[in-house]
């Protein structure tokens, strides 16, 4: 399995990551990133994918194909636009499927 990370939204959001070596996929709102999306998913390069809460938004029923497979682990970021409380939400969920309790309020 390879250890290269992906990081998956709209321009502004996603392109200073390229200065850390991750791997950066950009679109804007007249490509149909659907498609795009799908390819960097089914690329076993990639072991973590980052995506942007708002791009995470439009595709929520592609992305849930890929939770309960081992990898990409798909991990969501907040984007320029701002931070929509989702990525925690996602990581909150996975934890409580994992362990079996929501252990954030206990």
């Amino acid at each position: 399995m390879s250890e290269r990370i992906a990081v998956f939204g709209d321009r502004e959001s996603v392109y200073g990551y390229a200065v850390l070596g991750l791997d950066v996929f950009y679109f804007d709102t007249s490509q149909d990133y659907t498609a795009r999306f799908k390819k960097l998913c089914q690329n076993k390069n990639y072991s973590i994918i980052y995506i942007t809460e708002a791009a995470a938004a439009v595709l929520e029923k592609e992305i849930e194909k890929y939770r309960s497979e081992p990898s990409p682990a798909i991990i969501l970021i907040p984007g320029v636009s701002g931070n929509t409380g989702e990525g925690l939400s996602a990581v909150r969920k996975s934890v409580e499927k994992a362990v079996g309790s929501d252990i954030f309020n206990e």
